[in-house]
């Protein structure tokens, strides 16, 4: 079971159109790099980088920087393994183990 800060970040990366789509593409796809998924998705490579810094500090995602055969530098990105399993119980045990405890005024 992830704690409670664990599971927050984790949704929040997940609550974009872009990054679910990004998550999708990588696992019909594979591995690919930055500019070939830019391309696909049709977003700039900036835009693309945020969504993935985002989904990568949630842990769905890794990164790898590698040359290609011309000298060129590439970031490839692929899946990280991850189970989420959304049930009251994994729900009430995660709000438990939140770092900030108090809830949010509105």
């Amino acid at each position: 079971m992830q704690d409670g800060d664990t599971l927050l970040g984790i949704l929040q990366a997940l609550a974009n159109p872009h990054r679910l789509r990004i998550i999708a593409a990588l696992h019909k796809q594979g591995r690919n790099y930055v500019s070939q998924m830019a391309r696909e998705a049709g977003i700039s490579r900036p835009l693309l980088y945020l969504h993935l810094q985002k989904l990568e500090e949630a842990g769905l995602v890794r990164s790898a920087l590698e040359l290609s055969s011309d000298g060129k530098a590439l970031s490839y990105y692929e899946l990280a393994p991850f189970t989420l399993t959304l049930t009251p119980e994994t729900i009430a045990g995660a709000a438990a183990s939140l770092s900030d405890t108090k809830p949010a005024k509105r």
